[in-house]
């Protein structure tokens, strides 16, 4: 449909900005760290490419109402907080927590209002993904938890607003110290869109029968929560997921272990054959 393709396409430049601040860095150096730096528009670039098309891809294994409305403000909205934050880098001056003049809050303002916006229209997507449809049993489980893990992993970037806002009141360095304790819970809430429905994807192109493909996609489920569940509740708890307890890490690590595993085996198994003339036909 227009509206897939039209959201690849703002994906992939959403990506290619990304990687062209990559490039900004590695010519024009600067901090990696801190309130302004050029990883900034590449993490937001790279990242919102990549979800934006995550999530639009996703989106034809459902029965989405509305999708030109729904994808069409997601895509919008990635736009708008990649640009707030690209822009702002391009003034040198910080992108979140920012209301020190009429412009900065502006932009501010308006990142804060993309990221509602993202947030209704993936809890749209999520709703939309428990309807009966086409799909396989295993693509419906991996976009309602990829699709579900993307809704918390907003939320909590709404939860770090909130937590730096007042914050803000006395520096912004308080602010963005309050609220970066939860980025680990934020960053792995965010990965599941863009790797489960892949696994569920692939593993229609194995030899297995649909059971075995339903099981094991629901085990590299099962592993990718176990890993983001338990980084999560580290980063609410206080605890660093890197070098907090060690408990957290073997129980992290053992889920995300159980998700690569899943997709070793899932890979192993591919009929290869099929997936090219898939793949060709599909061009």
């Amino acid at each position: 449909m227009r509206i897939e393709r039209a959201c690849y396409v703002v994906a992939a430049v959403l990506f290619a900005g990304g990687l062209a601040h990559l490039g900004v860095q590695a010519v024009l150096g600067g901090p990696w760290d801190g309130p302004v730096s050029w990883r900034k528009p590449a993490d937001f670039g790279l990242a919102f490419g990549l979800t934006l098309f995550a999530v639009t891809w996703t989106s034809t294994f459902i029965d989405l109402r509305a999708r030109r409305t729904v994808l069409g403000a997601f895509a919008a909205a990635s736009v708008v907080e990649v640009v707030v934050i690209s822009v702002q880098a391009w003034r040198g001056v910080p992108s979140h927590f920012n209301t020190t003049t009429p412009l900065n809050a502006a932009f501010a303002f308006s990142a804060a209002a993309g990221g509602a916006v993202l947030i209704v229209t993936t809890l749209a997507l999520f709703r939309a993904a428990f309807r009966p449809s086409a799909a396989s049993p295993g693509q419906r489980i991996a976009g309602q938890i990829g699709l579900g893990s993307l809704l918390v992993g907003l939320a909590v970037g709404a939860v770090m607003i909130a937590i730096g806002t007042p914050e803000a009141r006395v520096s912004l360095d308080a602010a963005y110290n309050a609220a970066v304790v939860l980025v680990p819970a934020h960053a792995a809430a965010m990965q599941g869109i863009l790797v489960l429905p892949i696994l569920a994807w692939l593993t229609g192109f194995t030899t297995w029968p649909s059971s075995t493909r339903t099981r094991v996609t629901v085990v590299g489920c099962a592993g990718y929560l176990v890993c983001a569940g338990t980084i999560v509740v580290e980063s609410f708890l206080g605890s660093d997921p890197v070098n907090g307890p060690l408990t957290g890490t073997v129980i992290a690590a053992a889920g995300g272990a159980v998700l690569v595993g899943a997709g070793v085996a899932t890979l192993a198994g591919l009929d290869r054959a099929r997936l090219f003339r898939r793949t060709v036909v599909s061009r």
